[in-house]
């Protein structure tokens, strides 16, 4: 367990814990009596609840009162491994093939013969059903009560694990849907299945995109209800809630019904945990690098976390509101191999928690990032998470002698040459949502953390051409920290399709959204939430009319601010064309608990150091290897360095100068 670097001045009455599932750790943040406490244990593919179960006993020590916050990947995992469980999607009759068909649009735009990855739901698992909305909810053919009186039937005669009900036009009016949802829980009886409703889930237009939404919730509803249902059983919490991808935290009875909303849970609160130490060190602009075991999260805030609709996972749209995160897969664990064209490969596939990397001594034998690391020196192996663990460094070797000599190599050639591809491929990730969206690097601070980050944070900062690096304490626990610091939300919406020439547009409006609001606030105050903390925020999805996209703005005056925001996106505005109010936003948010983080106290006398060698640019360098709780505000150190923590290492490169400032994060600038 590490040292605090960050306490509250006010006690919390309950304990709370933050949980962020990695590929290869699991990490815990733990706010109690005023203090944080962290711990690192090692992850259980196999079943990612025993690593959670485990390290709350070990965290917690003896019985006692606390609230659970988690950052979970097993939605994440069973929609990329395609695991998840088997789903009959009940819809129209005739439009069984939406799914299918989708957008037409091209994964590989210049293959003779393209190739998508198949629906989740299989032809025969597609039922469809007479009867029929249309675009203004009016009902054009009524529901056929015999094939509803069969569904039941017809599902269970499948082997269904899951239900989706899609049909036509549910977002203007859900009476179909649930009518349909209604007779088939009737009909399977208690236990029956998870039945997930496109109305309820996101009630909005386009058809494709609400049904795969639909689907995906179906896919991974029975895998997290066990997993969920077995933390909150087992986990001795008095309150679960779970990290939404959208910045905020779930009650756990909404993440069981509504799992697709946990998609990218973990990612999401180490957006919100770097946003949060860079504001307390002056920057409101920055790029977050999160470089864990197994891949590499990067997204752009320039002064607030970005969000987006326009998401798919596993090749399947996902129309929920999510951080706009782009991931690769590099990481620590990342494995290097030479190809048959005899290129240098780093990538995706990992060693992950078993066996891990060959420095580790757990068995693994395919040469690592972090092998890599720490053949060079740079991280060093008797200090490994504070020193508790003592890294094999010989064994390395061998596989490492095997890439250099297909290579023609050293082996500190080879060892560097890792590194260079993996900061290739990670600094194309950086580019993609700065640079080809229209931000100049030079604006933005890159904030570093994740077991990894801060060892490559210094290259990737040069190369992208950022003045700053920012390193906040204890970097390989910031996701599970960025939970303690994110609200408690939730969004609701609804599609109108209505044009700014109409008559008492503004009143329907602003029906819509206090409609909206009223029941976004009921929702909240019923899962526990004290309503005198709500504040909301109204937004409209607008567009030019016969565009096919929309730009979210602000309620207040958005004809004007949908102008304004087009002319920043594209370039122009059309003051004269009509605009479409497409669909209406509401998102209601409590505050977090108040984690109340104080500067460091000043320390007198010299930085205790080692020297340690460490290979940079081919040469072998003479570094100081120093420890982080060792640094008081203010200090100033020239690179080579090696800055230790329990969560992670940081490397200074020759060239470089780490500031501390008055909070403890650690300031990279080039000389």
């Amino acid at each position: 367990m590490s040292t605090p670097m960050f306490t509250s001045p006010e006690e919390t009455s309950t304990p709370l814990l933050a949980v962020d599932t990695g590929g290869t750790f699991t990490d815990l943040v733990l706010l109690v009596d005023g203090t944080i406490r962290t711990l690192k244990v090692p992850s259980t593919p196999h079943d990612p609840s025993q690593a959670v179960l485990d390290g709350i006993r070990e965290i917690l020590g003896e019985s006692q009162e606390f609230a659970l916050l988690h950052g979970s990947t097993v939605a994440t995992n069973a929609l990329l491994e395609r695991r998840g469980a088997r789903v009959v999607l009940v819809t129209n009759e005739g439009f069984e093939d939406v799914i299918e068909i989708g957008r037409q649009d091209r994964p590989q735009l210049y293959a003779l013969v393209g190739h998508r990855l198949p629906p989740l739901v299989d032809r025969d698992d597609r039922i469809g059903i007479p009867g029929r909305l249309g675009p203004q909810g009016e009902e054009l053919s009524p529901l056929d009560s015999n094939r509803l009186a069969e569904l039941a039937d017809n599902i269970r005669e499948r082997g269904a694990e899951s239900v989706t009900v899609s049909l036509l036009h549910s977002y203007a009016n859900p009476a179909h849907e649930r009518a349909v949802a209604k007779a088939i829980v009737e009909g399977l009886g208690e236990p029956g299945l998870p039945v997930s409703v496109s109305s309820e889930i996101v009630p909005e237009f386009r058809e494709y995109e609400r049904t795969s939404t639909t689907v995906l919730n179906a896919y991974v509803a029975p895998i997290m209800d066990r997993y969920l249902g077995r933390l909150a059983e087992e986990a001795g919490a008095i309150r679960v809630s779970i990290m939404g991808s959208n910045g905020g935290a779930l009650p756990i009875e909404r993440a069981r019904r509504e799992p697709v909303h946990t998609v990218l849970s973990g990612p999401a609160g180490g957006v919100v945990g770097a946003l949060t130490w860079a504001r307390r060190s002056g920057f409101e602009s920055v790029l977050s690098f999160d470089m864990g075991g197994t891949s590499t999260d990067v997204s752009l805030c320039p002064g607030r976390p970005l969000r987006t609709r326009e998401f798919s996972i596993g090749g399947q749209p996902a129309a929920i509101p999510v951080i706009d995160i782009h991931t690769v897969g590099a990481g620590g664990g990342s494995i290097a191999r030479v190809d048959a064209g005899g290129a240098l490969r780093v990538g995706p596939r990992s060693a992950g928690a078993q066996p891990g990397p060959i420095c580790y001594g757990n068995g693994g034998t395919n040469v690592t990032v972090t092998d890599a690391h720490v053949w060079l020196g740079r991280l060093p192996a008797d200090a490994f998470l504070g020193g508790a663990r003592t890294l094999d460094r010989d064994a390395i070797e061998p596989p490492l002698r095997s890439i250099a000599e297909a290579l023609s190599m050293s082996l500190e050639e080879a060892a560097e040459g890792v590194l260079a591809v993996a900061d290739t491929a990670m600094e194309r990730a950086l580019r993609v949502i700065s640079v080809e969206r229209g931000y100049d690097p030079v604006d933005f601070a890159v904030v570093a953390f994740g077991g990894a980050g801060a060892l490559h944070v210094a290259e990737l900062t040069h190369r992208l051409g950022a003045r700053t690096a920012l390193i906040p304490p204890d970097p390989g626990l910031l996701s599970a920290y960025g939970m303690l610091a994110s609200p408690v939300t939730q969004e609701v919406s609804r599609t109108v399709l209505l044009h700014d020439g109409m008559d008492d547009i503004e009143a329907e409006l602003a029906d819509g959204l206090d409609k909206l609001e009223t029941g976004a606030r009921e929702s909240m105050v019923d899962e526990g939430v004290a309503p005198e903390t709500l504040t909301v925020e109204r937004w409209i999805d607008a567009r030019y009319h016969g565009q096919s996209f929309e730009l979210a703005v602000p309620a207040d005056g958005w004809v004007e601010a949908f102008h304004t925001a087009h002319h920043e996106r594209y370039g122009y505005r059309r003051d004269e064309a009509p605009i479409e109010a497409v669909t209406l936003r509401v998102i209601a948010s409590a505050p977090p608990s108040d984690l109340g983080a104080t500067q460091l106290d000043s320390k007198s006398g010299t930085v205790e150091a080692r020297p340690v060698t460490v290979v940079y640019d081919g040469v072998p360098h003479e570094a100081m290897s120093i420890w982080r709780s060792d640094l008081g505000p203010g200090v100033t150190l020239p690179g080579p360095l090696v800055v230790q923590e329990y969560s992670g290492t940081a490397w200074v490169p020759p060239g470089w100068t780490l500031t501390v400032d008055a909070w403890g994060t650690l300031r990279l600038t080039a000389d």
